[in-house]
């Protein structure tokens, strides 16, 4: 099983505004202005969005001319078993809309499930199947956001089994109904779009 990743631009800003470390290695934020990349997860100050620039290897953004952030120094690796946890992270983030278990995670790594499951949670707090249900939760939250589709398409497209699991997992995450934070989004955007017209305005009038 071979796992391809894609991401647009849109989805990779978000994780970085987040800075949601889950993403470390698998893409980079570069930044034109300083001419520095970072992990996704890097607590250094934003930059604005027509600044950054995505790439998703080091190889890659040091070809640009880009050199490692000092802070949160994408370059480097911290444990042995880092590339093992990363690989399976791949492996959960392109096949998030499938039935996943333990077994078939833990045979794509070529480890036991109770051995997979003790490095995951060294290396990232969590066990594989609690990471696998909040990257689901940010593709819900992502659907919600940037498409019109309904809460049971969003479910399943997202790889819930079941409405019950979605909605529990869903709210418990981020303390609304799939409905309810959809409508918070729209009302933020609507009010971030007055306040920017109103700028527009000012300025012109």
């Amino acid at each position: 099983m071979t796992a391809e990743i894609n991401f647009t631009f849109e989805e990779m800003w978000e994780k970085i505004m987040a800075c949601d470390r889950k993403y470390d290695g698998l893409f980079y934020t570069a930044v034109k202005t300083t001419k520095i990349y970072c992990r996704p997860s890097c607590r250094s100050r934003k930059p604005k969005k027509v600044n950054v620039e995505f790439y998703t290897t080091i190889q890659e953004a040091e070809s640009r001319g880009y050199r490692a952030c000092k802070r949160c120094q994408p370059e480097t690796e911290h444990s042995p078993n880092v590339e093992v946890v990363r690989r399976v992270i791949d492996l959960l983030l392109a096949y998030h809309n499938r039935k996943l278990n333990l077994e078939e995670i833990a045979s794509h790594a070529g480890l036991s499930p109770s051995y997979l499951d003790r490095i995951f949670k060294q290396e990232t707090g969590e066990t594989p199947r609690s990471f696998l249900e909040k990257i689901r939760v940010d593709k819900v939250a992502h659907l919600l956001k940037h498409t019109e589709n309904t809460n049971l398409e969003i479910c399943y497209a997202a790889g819930f089994q079941s409405t019950s699991h979605f909605y529990k997992a869903f709210r418990r995450s981020k303390n609304l109904s799939p409905s309810d934070y959809r409508k918070m989004t729209k009302e933020l955007e609507n009010d971030s779009e007055h306040k920017q017209q109103f700028r527009e305005s000012s300025c012109t009038g």
